[in-house]
């Protein structure tokens, strides 16, 4: 059974990331794929530039000119970097993009407000299973192709949408979005589980905020589009399964755990 792990934030600083994703692999070679973020490292090489990094929602506006960065960093810097580290730790890891052989194709979210920026619309996983097949990792960026271009331009896809978006077409068995908290939080605790209702009520509330937004908006998604298992955690959940927020369909009795727990 595929898990698809999203990693992103702080979580792929961690020195435990690694020996996290390695001991995964372990349990079940031929089960697991990685999409990951890099967002800060794009926003430092967008400052460095000189650019002012502008989000909505926690999804990044996308000019034309920073599709070029995104590739250099994500597709390029982050991802050879995390294959490299899984290699040595003795995982057989093979770095890709969403743009290869249309892994991920995206339309434009709203070009006025967003530019460049996309969400899915159609995952083609053949090349995907073709890895798992081989007994490799992959190791996704999440870059898509522009689903409306006949030049082959490409699309800044959030990573939590792109993971959701590779977990329906491969009919995984669960999504995993790591966080750099144990989960989502409301007064200090994490919910333990957390429907689409409460999911509305936090946002507009002000309680989820920001990157935990597209975080829960992709958990949704990938729940409606048949992934029986979604959650929202840090790296502990990886090896964890009772760890996190578990997002479902319809509100469940119990809702809280200590964020010591």
């Amino acid at each position: 059974m595929i898990r698809v792990v999203k990693i992103g934030g702080r979580a792929q600083q961690a020195a435990s990331l690694i020996p996290a994703l390695a001991a995964a692999w372990r349990a079940a070679p031929g089960a697991l794929v990685v999409v990951h973020g890099g967002g800060d490292e794009v926003t430092a090489v967008q400052r460095t530039l000189g650019r002012d990094p502008q989000f909505v929602d926690g999804r990044r506006v996308t000019t034309d000119d920073d599709i070029a960065i995104l590739r250099m960093t994500l597709s390029g810097l982050v991802n050879k970097r995390l294959v490299a580290a899984l290699v040595a730790g003795g995982v057989p890891a093979v770095g890709i993009s969403g743009e290869d052989a249309a892994v991920l194709s995206a339309e434009p979210i709203d070009a006025a407000t967003m530019g460049r920026a996309g969400e899915p619309a159609q995952s083609n996983v053949k090349l995907v299973r073709h890895l798992l097949q081989g007994g490799f990792l992959p190791v996704i960026s999440p870059l898509a192709r522009d689903a409306r271009s006949a030049a082959g331009d490409a699309l800044n896809v959030n990573g939590d949408d792109a993971a959701a978006a590779i977990a329906a077409a491969l009919g995984a068995a669960e999504l995993l979005l790591i966080a750099d908290v144990p989960g989502v939080l409301e007064s200090g605790n994490v919910i333990v589980t957390l429907d689409a209702d409460r999911m509305r009520r936090l946002i507009g509330a002000g309680t989820v905020t920001s990157g935990m937004i597209a975080k829960l908006e992709a958990s949704h998604r990938a729940l409606m589009a048949g992934v029986p298992s979604v959650r929202v955690g840090d790296l502990e959940a990886v090896a964890d399964a009772g760890r996190g927020t578990r997002i479902v369909a319809a509100a469940a009795p119990q809702t809280f755990t200590s964020v010591l727990a």
